[in-house]
């Protein structure tokens, strides 16, 4: 009787263990999917009104939140208020990029390209904010 309850923990066990599995392939499968379809778009800082607008991207195993300030149509600052990221924390480099730049159109950076692209969208959604009527 013992045996039998341990093979059918066992059983259930591997069931479970199964399930999470699938589960989790799913979710990075959506994930890489998400990441695959982002599309930074140039804003025009010309439209973009002076203040501080806050944007964010999140893609389930990244997330990033920015403030950025504009003035005279110029990106001032970038802020990075929250990044959660598995290996790409060195893509956090790319707001000093954008800021020299004065663009979001700059290469992502090798090693983080998932981070970094996550980052770039979160600044485009920010700039979008603050676009004039």
């Amino acid at each position: 009787m013992m045996k039998k309850i341990f093979i059918i923990s066992i059983c259930v066990l591997i069931v479970v263990c199964i399930g999470f599995g699938v589960k989790y392939l799913v979710s990075v499968n959506e994930y890489k999917k998400e990441v695959k379809n982002i599309s930074i778009k140039n804003v025009d800082l010309e439209k973009v009104k002076d203040g501080k607008y806050t944007g964010s991207c999140d893609v389930g195993y990244i997330k990033a939140v920015v403030k950025v300030q504009v003035k005279d149509n110029k990106i001032m600052s970038i802020k990075l208020l929250e990044h959660k990221n598995e290996r790409g924390k060195k893509a956090e480099t790319i707001l000093g990029k954008v800021i020299k730049a004065q663009s979001i159109k700059v290469d992502t950076v090798t090693g983080a390209t998932n981070s970094s692209k996550v980052i770039l969208r979160a600044i485009e959604s920010a700039l979008q904010n603050g676009e004039k009527a």
